[in-house]
């Protein structure tokens, strides 16, 4: 019998089943692939179990994190000894297995979903539903989430590491040599298709809140249109195999008239739209309800209210009808063996270095921004000031800035992913989150339940728009962010996306996939670093061709099987 493993995670969210890592261990819940999937229940438990295999514990292993550091527009930053995050900035290598968590815990997903895939069409739910209908849709939907998340997993494999090893189904061999960048690419691409047609049509405005958070329909569409963007730009681009295409398994292709027809279908009818005001998406929008009184005084002047982080219908703020797909936060607990991956840490590494403001307040200082990014921005766009937290200024609340305490001091930080905190009445500043969660513990490092947005409404608009090569959605979003509309062009789309999605773990990929990496680390920067002014420069290497090397560990278990990744 196939044995799984149990664990209860931190957030008390997920239960996470193992079905690689711990196949010979005992069966601590006497379930086996034999016995379970037969249950709504187990459904729901094991697919709790692939979304946690999001969560890495190795910080470099975090896709936002890793992202960002090699982005153009942010550097390592950090402290003196922080010089893994300068490494991986310089495009260097800090350890031998600098991105293993992310190479294990993505195939531990992959495992987990292929269980659900193979199990799921042969069970019977008639029993525990009241119609035949409802029962068939609750089997399409956990069908189709588990091959979105396959493909989640895998294009997050592909996106670092290039083509990897295929392991389809669950008994499937572990010791094989990678496929080519177009074979996986092909699996991703199958995987998502069929998830968009297999999945209900259930428009968001009708998905409980209790679903926040899972995949569906629509994010499946989206990111058919993510990956094949991707695909097509760097294998044209950084590849030099130029195709506008996007490979099948087992032949065939999916053109860039298909994938705008699955980007229409979800602006048409998911009932996801853009938020009214653009800064209203993140945290600090709510900081002054949350204190009680405008400690953030632009925001009460332009009367910002957060939409939240639920839905529509959120437990704090108005109700978001933008966010389409999200890793989940929660309070960690250093009692755990986990500790704080369950709270979000791109909030802790990107905020201010050895400073504890209102209601900015403090973290590791990582991922510094490019000053050119915010020179170069026009104070027209409100999402200038709404990304980048600009120190030394009474009104942000960083007039207290004590400069000199960490490295790549540039004097602006990330904003949208930001420590938020304020009095809690007693004279002592503690996370916005630990406060309106009422948690115990207010340990700086553990209190970031703020999601990360891997995907929004606003990247189906800017998608249609580029590969339609049609204005439209890209000015819906400029109309949002009060600037005029202009006419199509690929430059217009990459200055919108740049500003759109400054800092989120996006525009990495899109200066690699349009070919713009080798011109876009040629900046002399002016920065501090702990109290010493320097000129600093990126060495972007093109003989990586923007990937990450293979973790040594699964180079020296396979013994020769896997091929190193280029420059590495």
């Amino acid at each position: 019998m196939k044995k799984l493993k149990y664990i209860i995670a931190v957030s008390a969210i997920f239960i996470a089943t193992s079905c690689d890592d711990y196949l010979d261990q005992d069966n601590l819940g006497e379930k086996g692939l034999e016995t379970y999937y037969k249950t709504p229940t187990d459904i729901e438990e094991a697919m709790a179990g692939v979304y946690n295999a999001i969560y890495t514990a190795n910080i470099h292993s975090e896709e936002q994190i890793a992202a960002n550091l090699m982005d153009n527009m942010m550097l390592g930053g950090g402290g003196p000894d922080d010089k893994t995050a300068k490494w991986v900035d310089n495009f260097e290598d800090p350890a031998e297995d600098t991105y293993h968590d992310m190479w294990k815990q993505s195939y531990n997903g992959i495992s987990r979903a292929n269980a659900i895939i193979e199990s799921v069409p042969k069970a019977d739910f008639s029993k525990y539903f009241k119609t035949a209908a409802e029962a068939e849709d609750f089997k399409k939907q956990a069908l189709g989430e588990a091959l979105f998340m396959r493909a989640f997993f895998y294009f997050r494999l592909a996106k670092f590491f290039g083509g990897v090893p295929l392991i389809m189904t669950y008994d499937a061999d572990r010791y094989v040599g990678r496929s080519t960048y177009s074979e996986t690419f092909a699996v991703i691409a199958s995987d998502l298709k069929a998830a968009i047609e297999t999945m209900p049509s259930t428009p968001f405005t009708s998905i409980p809140t209790a679903r926040y958070g899972h995949a569906n329909k629509w994010v499946a569409e989206a990111y058919l249109g993510r990956v094949y963007l991707f695909y097509t730009g760097y294998m044209t681009n950084v590849e030099k195999q130029a195709t506008t295409d996007l490979p099948l398994q087992g032949g065939g292709s999916i053109t860039a008239t298909q994938v705008a027809s699955y980007l229409d279908d979800c602006i048409k009818n998911s009932g996801h739209k853009l938020v009214p005001d653009f800064r209203n998406l993140w945290p600090y929008s709510y900081v002054n309800k949350s204190a009680g009184n405008n400690v953030l005084p632009w925001a009460a002047t332009e009367g910002l209210s957060w939409v939240g982080q639920d839905g529509l219908s959120p437990t704090f703020g108005t109700g978001n009808p933008e966010t389409m797909f999200v890793q989940r936060f929660s309070f960690g607990d250093w009692g755990w063996t986990n500790g704080n991956i369950y709270t979000n840490r791109l909030v802790l590494f990107n905020s201010m270095r050895g400073n504890s403001l209102v209601p900015f307040g403090e973290g590791w200082g990582w991922c510094t921004i490019n000053p050119k990014l915010y020179s170069s921005w026009s104070d027209l766009d409100p999402r200038k000031r709404g990304s980048i937290l600009e120190v030394g200024r009474a009104d942000q609340g960083t007039a207290g800035y004590a400069k000199d305490k960490g490295d790549h001091e540039t004097g602006y930080f990330n904003k949208k992913y930001t420590s938020i905190q304020h009095d809690n009445g007693s004279g002592s500043n503690v996370g916005m989150f630990v406060q309106l969660y009422a948690w115990a513990n207010i340990d700086m490092q553990l209190m970031h339940a703020q999601d990360f947005i891997f995907m929004r409404f606003a990247d189906v608009l800017l998608m249609h728009s580029e590969i339609t090569k049609t204005p439209d959605g890209m000015n819906t979003v400029r109309a949002r962010a009060k600037l005029a509309p202009v006419g199509y062009s690929l430059e217009a789309i990459k200055d919108e996306r740049l500003h759109e999605f400054a800092f989120e773990g996006i525009h990495w990929f899109d200066i690699l996939r349009w070919g713009d990496v080798e011109s876009s680390f040629n900046d002399v920067i002016p920065v501090r670093n702990s109290g010493v002014e320097a000129n600093y420069s990126v060495k972007y290497r093109p003989e990586t061709k923007g990937l990450v090397p293979i973790p040594e560990t699964e180079m020296r278990i396979l013994n020769g099987v896997y091929a190193q990744n280029p420059g590495w």
